[in-house]
């Protein structure tokens, strides 16, 4: 079980906060620019200080050591960073920490096991991000925060991330929250929405 439950969180004047994502369920966040989406997302993420509470069924984030719970509430940035030199490195080629992608989700993204050995540097915007995605996915954590996932991608590979998703949160029984601007993404990917406005988070219908 993986049900995400964020009680009274307050950070950089926004709050009090509350809302629960069951396990298995995606729900999107919306807001207009400079509302605090990502603060809320780093917030959940105990990336930056707040005060209140998140918790992965009922286990409060303070229970576990830091690095523990960002690895099970897993957040993806709108821009991811890249600190080693290959792509390999970063999913536990060469010595580093996590594990190499399946091929299969290798190949729904567009790539092929050749890619671990790319180097970064050759890698455009759209291939960073959708190997930011399978990066996030292999440390199997119980929740997802995502930042914009598909922002920078074509219609293809914007279908092939939303299925990527949504299977890992169906199989994984995993809790999704999901920032997004498009209405029809919201209607594709989640089944509960929020919006985020004048420091406060509210459920909304569904687009």
């Amino acid at each position: 079980m993986s049900r995400l439950t964020v009680e009274a969180l307050r950070y950089h004047g926004c709050g009090p906060i509350d809302f629960t994502i069951a396990d298995g369920t995606c729900a999107s966040l919306t807001g207009a620019s400079g509302a605090g989406k990502t603060l809320l997302l780093r917030a959940i993420a105990d990336l930056d200080p707040h005060d209140g509470r998140a918790l992965l069924d009922d286990v409060p984030a303070t229970a576990l050591p830091a690095s523990t719970w960002r690895r099970r509430v897993a957040m993806l940035p709108a821009e991811s960073s890249w600190w080693y030199e290959s792509v390999g490195e970063h999913f536990g080629i060469a010595g580093a920490a996590g594990a190499a992608p399946s091929t299969e989700r290798l190949a729904l993204l567009g790539f092929t096991p050749e890619v671990m050995a790319w180097a970064i540097a050759r890698l455009s915007t759209g291939e960073r991000q959708r190997l930011a995605i399978l990066r996030l996915l292999a440390q199997s954590p119980h929740a997802l925060l995502l930042d914009e996932p598909t922002a920078n991608l074509d219609a293809s590979n914007v279908t092939a991330v939303e299925s990527l998703i949504a299977t890992y949160r169906r199989d994984e029984h995993a809790s999704v929250l999901w920032v997004t601007h498009d209405p029809e993404q919201r209607g594709r990917v989640a089944s509960h929405h929020y919006r985020i406005e004048d420091g406060t988070v509210r459920a909304e219908p569904t687009p």
